[in-house]
């Protein structure tokens, strides 16, 4: 009977073996998806379903943490919502092993429609996301470390490793240097605490914002554009109401044939940009919503800050 020790030096030397292949396999591609990452004006999108999924979300924070603005977008609450986020101004890398994860067909179809740069990393290049993909970046045809050859073991180390890859690659273009690995982690969870929401919200032309009397059209276009699930009403600058996809919901029946003024919910919940990150966070969490938009004293807009900023930054 194999033991236990044998059986982790197997898996161990059954993946390392993958990675070399992996490395002996990469083509110039890569080096057309380093440079058009960055080209990007706004965020690296990253989305895979299941194992996939969790590889999506570490590629994403690396991504981040090492100056290339990225986030992870789960693709099931892109299709309830969430395809907002990824706008025109970002590229999408998606991950499926098999190429064919029907979670993804959303995103595939929204980067189409929208003209957003599509990677695919996948094992098999006559795959739909393969077809589809802008750049493909091909996984080695190498076996699964377990026994039975199904649990995603191998493929998930290659992935994971090509993701570091690109981020090392996409440092070294832009001249990452350790004093500004440092400013992304000027201490953890700690540091993350103590920023304040003014230090990362959004504003001036990132924000969404429409006049009362705008018509419902334009709004979607803004609300779209923008990329947050929500849109401000303001008039004269000062905040007056808000627009969410639950308001859009609500108010279908003849919704293109009003005013943005008309379909807003009024007396908004608003936050101050000098509260702490954490303690927008957990208004947004007890609230169940995605995003809150600052004000000063006098009700004017200063900022957007989302619930995905907070968790990039570690403030959970």
């Amino acid at each position: 009977m194999t033991s236990a020790l044998d059986t982790a030096r197997a898996v161990l030397t059954s993946e390392s073996a993958a990675l070399a292949q992996l490395a002996s396999e990469l083509t110039q591609e890569f080096e057309a998806v380093v440079a058009a990452l960055l080209q990007v004006p706004g965020r690296v999108v990253v989305s895979g379903m299941g194992k996939s999924g969790h590889v999506a979300a570490k590629i994403a924070a690396t991504f981040a943490s090492t100056g290339t603005p990225a986030q992870f977008v789960h693709p099931g609450e892109a299709s309830h919502g969430d395809l907002g986020m990824i706008t025109r101004a970002d590229a999408c890398i998606l991950i499926s092993n098999s190429g064919e994860t029907k979670e993804l067909a959303d995103i595939i179809a929204h980067t189409r429609r929208f003209d957003i740069p599509l990677i695919g990393i996948t094992k098999k290049p006559d795959s739909t996301l393969a077809k589809q993909a802008d750049h493909l970046l091909l996984l080695s045809n190498a076996p699964e470390a377990c026994s039975i050859g199904m649990a995603p073991t191998t493929s998930t180390t290659m992935t994971m490793a090509l993701g570091d890859a690109l981020a090392v690659a996409l440092m070294e273009e832009r001249g990452f240097k350790q004093a500004d690995f440092q400013t992304f982690h000027p201490g953890g969870t700690l540091g993350a605490q103590l920023l304040t929401v003014r230090a990362v919200m959004h504003r001036g032309e990132a924000l969404p914002v429409v006049a009362p009397e705008t018509e419902m059209g334009d709004t979607l276009l803004e609300m779209s554009a923008k990329g947050f699930g929500v849109v401000a009403v303001a008039e004269a600058g000062r905040l007056t109401g808000v627009i969410t996809d639950g308001d859009l919901r609500r108010n279908l029946k003849g919704l293109l044939e009003r005013k943005a003024g008309e379909v807003a919910t009024g007396s908004p919940r608003s936050i101050s940009a000098d509260i702490l990150l954490v303690d927008a966070l957990g208004i947004m969490n007890d609230n169940r919503i995605s995003a809150l938009f600052a004000v000063d004293g006098e009700g004017q807009l200063e900022g957007l800050v989302h619930i995905h900023d907070a968790l990039r930054l570690g403030a959970a």
